[in-house]
């Protein structure tokens, strides 16, 4: 399994497949490499790297999990593509991993030939917040993978109305672990522990000022047309402050598309052709 060592010491698996335009795929809160597994068929003519961030997948858990933080988590993925030697990438950031892009383009500009953000903006919407605060950290009552599908099309059907049974059956396989006494979680529970410490100690980032690094970037945004993560008065206000922004909203879909979707796909193939 392919992994790097982080400058302090942490252990970070990733995954990289195909040649061509390094494509850097970053998760969302509480995935891992295998959120990009329903867009990997269709990353022709790219070098796909996807990480697990520390605490999530494959990766080694961190000890002290306030460093499960979108600044050590950039820093990780810079140090990712200094040990794969790539100057420069395109940044498919998912929910958190598009908070990651923005502070990378706020920290690390030279290092990005382009961002899309999936489904995820300077502003997290209150209800979007609460769902998340929800069931991070929630270990799964199913036992099996097909219980977990279930639950998954039954809790996600209002924002994903459609999708089948077998699309949720890969997710669960994507979020959970099988033991012999049923699933559990594919990331350190502790990071409900990093979130609260975090919002209680009062140093959340200006993320408008993050995102508006990006202005010399090409930056697309694709939302789910249902998403309660991503406000249309908020992707409004990004075009404002980005002119050259291009963005797309996908039909039937909430937080997060599963970028397998024709929108999707248009929308990254419009980015990596800007950023050529």
């Amino acid at each position: 399994m392919p992994d790097f060592t982080t400058s302090d010491g942490r252990r970070v698996y990733y995954e990289e497949t195909g040649t061509g335009t390094p494509l850097l795929c970053l998760a969302g809160l509480t995935r891992n490499s295998g959120d990009f597994s329903f867009f990997a068929p269709h990353a022709v003519g790219l070098r796909m790297i996807a990480m697990d961030y520390r605490g999530r997948g494959r990766s080694e858990y961190d000890p002290d999990f306030m460093n499960y933080n979108i600044f050590r988590e950039s820093h990780d993925a810079i140090e990712l593509l200094d040990v794969l030697g790539i100057e420069k990438a395109v940044i498919l950031g998912t929910s958190r991993g598009g908070l990651i892009a923005m502070a990378l383009a706020a920290s690390h500009p030279e290092r990005l030939a382009g961002v899309i953000l999936n489904d995820v903006g300077p502003v997290i919407e209150p209800s979007g917040i609460a769902k998340i605060m929800a069931y991070v950290g929630a270990q799964p009552s199913a036992k099996t993978y097909d219980e977990a599908a279930a639950v998954l099309k039954h809790v996600m059907e209002p924002q994903f109305p459609g999708v089948p049974l077998e699309t949720w059956r890969e997710q669960a396989e994507n979020q959970y672990e099988k033991l012999a006494d049923g699933l559990k979680l594919r990331y350190d529970a502790a990071l409900r522990n990093a979130l609260i410490e975090q919002a209680a100690s009062g140093a959340t980032p200006d993320l408008w000022m993050f995102f508006e690094a990006l202005r010399d970037i090409p930056t697309g945004v694709i939302r789910g047309a249902n998403s309660d993560v991503l406000g249309v008065a908020t992707l409004g206000e990004m075009h404002s402050r980005h002119p050259g922004l291009i963005s797309v909203d996908v039909p039937d879909r909430g937080h997060v598309p599963f970028l397998n979707e024709p929108q999707s796909l248009d929308l990254i193939q419009k980015v990596l052709k800007n950023a050529a």
